[in-house]
C-alpha cells in the first residue's frame, strides 16, 4: 500500500526550506563569530529557562518512546516490512550495524568513553555514592550506560521507523514534514510543513556541529599528547577545515560507497583497539564491573529515567542528563533519515532490535573497557586520570592509553579512528541535510551536498569561537526544545499511519438466505424486465 509522492516532478530542485534554514544557520554562525560573548549569554539564559521549566519533558518523552518501541516489537506490527512485502535489505547485517554505529555516534565513543565514567567516579551523580570508591565506580558506569544506551537509541529508532515507513511503504518524500501527513493532511505541503522541516534542519545542523566540535577537540588532544602541538582554537579550526573537505568529498560519493567504506573501516579499527585494551587491561575487574553495572542499569532503568533536579542538582542535569537527551533529540531527524536510508527491506521487529539493543550493548562494552580501565587505574593509585579529565576533558582517553603498553601506537590508532568517525558522521549529516532541503529526494544534487558540508564546518568553527564546549552544549539544548514537540507528533502520526495497514480480522458473518421469489402475480412490471 503506497501513496504517490507529493513532491513536484522536479523534486531535486530546492525549495524555500533550503533558503530559510540556510539564512538562519548563517545568521547564528555570523553572530557567534562576530559577537561570541553575546551569543553565549543568550544561549546560557535560554538553556537555564528550558531546563528549569521543561527538563522533565525530555525524561518522559524518551521513556515513552522506549515503551512504544517495545510494544511494536512484541505486537503483530513487528512483522511488517519497511518496504514492499517481498523486499529484502540492501545491506548485509554486519555492514548495517557498522553504518549505524560509526556514522551516528562514533565520535562519542572517544570523546566520552573515558571522560564520563571517570568524571562520575570523582563526582558521583546525585550524591548516590562516595567519590573515588568501588561503589562510585558502579554508579559511574550505570549513568554512562543511561546517557548512551536505550534512551538515545529509542529516540533515533522512533524517527527512523516513521521515516522508513513513510518513504518505503507509503512512497512519500524523505522529509520530516511528510511524517505529519496522517495528522495534517494537505497542510504539510504548505507553511506548516515547511516550518517543521526548517526546525528539523536547524536541530540537525547544531546537533551535528557539536559532534564536530568535540571531534576537533579530541584530535587536538591527541596531537598534544603525542606531538606537543598546543591545544588551541587555531589548531582546532584548522582540523575542522581539513576534515570538512574530506567529509564533503565523501558525501559526494553516496551512502553505498563513501559512508559504507568509512563505517566498515572505523568499526574494524575500533574492534581491534577494544580487544587490545580488554586483554592488556584489568580484564577480570572489567568483567566484574560490567556485570554489576549492567545489572543495576537494567534493574533501576525506570527510576533513573525519572530523576529530576528536585533536590537542587540542576547543574549535573544540565551538564549531563538534559544535555545528552537534548543532543539525541537534536540528532533525531539526522539519524532517523539516515537509518531509514540504510534500513529499507527490514521488518519493524528487526529494526527495533537492531537499532535499540545492538548499539546499546556495544556502547556499554566500550565504556566499560576504556572507562573501567581508567577507573581501576585511579582506584589502585597508579594514575590520576580523573584529575587530568577535570583539567582537560580531551586528555582523559589518551591518559588512559598511556597507562597501558604500546601507548604511542594505540594513541595513533585512536587519532585515526576519531578522524574516520568525524568524517563518516559529518558525511551522513551532510547527506541528510541535503535530503531535507531538496524536497526529500534520496539523491540530492552535488552542489547542495557541497553547500551543507561547508555550512556545517563553518557553524562548528563559529560555535567553538563563541565559547567552546559550553557554547556547543547550549546550542544543542536550545535548538532541540521546539523539536521535542515535533517528535511527539512524529510518533503519534506514525501510530495512526501504522494502524491503517490492516483491519483486525473478525469472524465471518453468516450470509442471510436469499428471500424466496415472489409469486408471479405479485411481481411488479420492473422485475419482469
Amino acid at each position: 500500500m503506497s501513496e504517490s509522492p507529493t513532491a513536484s516532478p522536479d523534486h531535486r530542485r530546492p525549495g524555500p526550506v533550503l533558503y530559510v534554514s540556510l539564512a538562519l544557520a548563517l545568521a547564528i554562525a555570523v553572530w557567534g563569530a562576530a559577537a561570541g560573548d553575546s551569543l553565549s549569554r543568550v544561549g546560557s539564559a535560554a538553556l537555564d529557562g528550558i531546563t528549569r521549566g521543561f527538563g522533565w519533558a525530555y525524561l518522559l518523552v524518551s521513556l515513552g518512546f522506549l515503551a512504544f518501541l517495545a510494544f511494536l516489537a512484541c505486537s503483530r506490527y513487528g512483522s511488517l516490512r519497511l518496504g514492499r512485502d517481498d523486499e529484502r535489505p540492501a545491506f548485509r547485517r554486519v555492514t548495517w550495524y557498522a553504518m549505524i554505529l560509526s556514522a551516528v555516534m562514533g565520535i562519542g565513543l572517544i570523546s566520552y568513553g573515558v571522560t564520563e565514567p571517570i568524571s562520575h567516579l570523582a563526582e558521583p551523580p546525585h550524591d548516590l555514592a562516595q567519590p573515588m570508591t568501588p561503589g562510585s565506580a558502579v554508579t559511574a558506569m550505570q549513568f554512562s550506560f543511561f546517557d548512551w544506551g536505550l534512551h538515545a537509541w529509542g529516540i533515533f529508532a522512533v524517527v527512523g521507523l516513521a521515516m522508513s515507513w513513510s518513504m518505503f511503504r507509503r512512497g512519500r518524500p524523505g522529509l520530516v514534514s511528510a511524517l505529519f501527513r496522517p495528522l495534517l493532511g494537505r497542510r504539510v505541503d504548505g507553511v506548516a510543513g515547511g516550518a517543521i522541516d526548517v526546525f528539523a534542519v536547524l536541530a540537525t545542523l547544531f546537533g551535528t556541529t557539536t559532534s564536530l566540535g568535540l571531534g576537533a577537540l579530541q584530535i587536538n588532544g591527541g596531537f598534544t599528547a603525542l606531538f606537543g602541538i598546543p591545544d588551541s582554537r587555531p589548531v582546532q579550526f584548522g582540523i575542522i577545515a581539513v576534515i570538512t573537505l574530506l567529509f564533503t568529498a565523501s558525501a559526494l560519493t553516496g551512502v553505498a560507497r563513501g559512508i559504507r567504506f568509512l563505517s566498515e573501516t572505523s568499526m574494524g579499527l575500533g574492534a581491534l583497539l577494544f580487544v587490545f585494551v580488554l586483554v592488556v587491561g584489568p580484564t577480570i575487574y572489567l568483567v566484574d564491573l560490567y556485570v554489576q553495572s549492567i545489572g543495576r542499569y537494567v534493574s533501576e532503568l525506570v527510576s533513573t529515567s525519572l530523576i529530576t533536579p528536585a533536590n537542587g542538582d540542576l547543574d549535573f542535569m544540565q551538564t549531563w542528563t538534559y544535555f545528552m537527551l537534548a543532543w539525541w533529540l537534536s540528532w533525531a531527524a539526522f539519524v532517523g533519515v539516515f537509518l531509514a536510508r540504510i534500513s529499507r527491506g527490514r521488518t519493524i521487529r528487526e529494526f527495533v532490535v537492531g537499532v535499540l539493543l545492538v548499539p546499546s550493548v556495544v556502547f556499554s562494552l566500550w565504556f566499560t573497557a576504556f572507562g573501567g580501565t581508567a577507573i581501576h587505574s585511579d582506584l589502585v593509585g597508579s594514575t590520576k586520570i580523573a584529575v587530568a579529565a577535570a583539567g582537560d576533558e580531551n586528555s582523559a582517553f589518551f591518559a588512559t592509553l598511556q597507562s597501558l603498553p604500546l601507548s604511542t601506537v594505540t594513541s595513533l590508532v585512536t587519532i585515526v579512528l576519531v578522524v574516520l568517525f568525524f568524517i563518516s558522521g559529518a558525511d551522513a549529516n551532510t547527506f541528510v541535510l541535503s535530503m531535507l532541503t531538496s524536497r526529500g529526494t534520496e539523491n540530492p544534487p552535488s552542489w547542495i551536498l557541497a553547500l551543507w558540508g561547508a555550512v556545517t564546518g563553518a557553524a562548528a568553527i563559529a560555535l567553538l569561537a563563541a565559547g567552546g564546549l559550553d557554547s556547543l552544549q547550549q546550542m544543542v539544548i536550545v535548538s532541540s526544545a521546539p523539536f521535542l514537540l515535533i517528535l511527539i507528533g512524529v510518533a503519534v502520526g506514525f501510530w495512526k499511519d501504522l494502524t491503517t495497514e490492516f483491519v483486525p480480522r473478525q469472524a465471518p458473518v453468516p450470509a442471510e438466505p436469499a428471500p424466496a421469489p415472489a409469486p408471479a402475480e405479485e411481481r411488479t412490471p420492473q422485475t419482469l424486465h
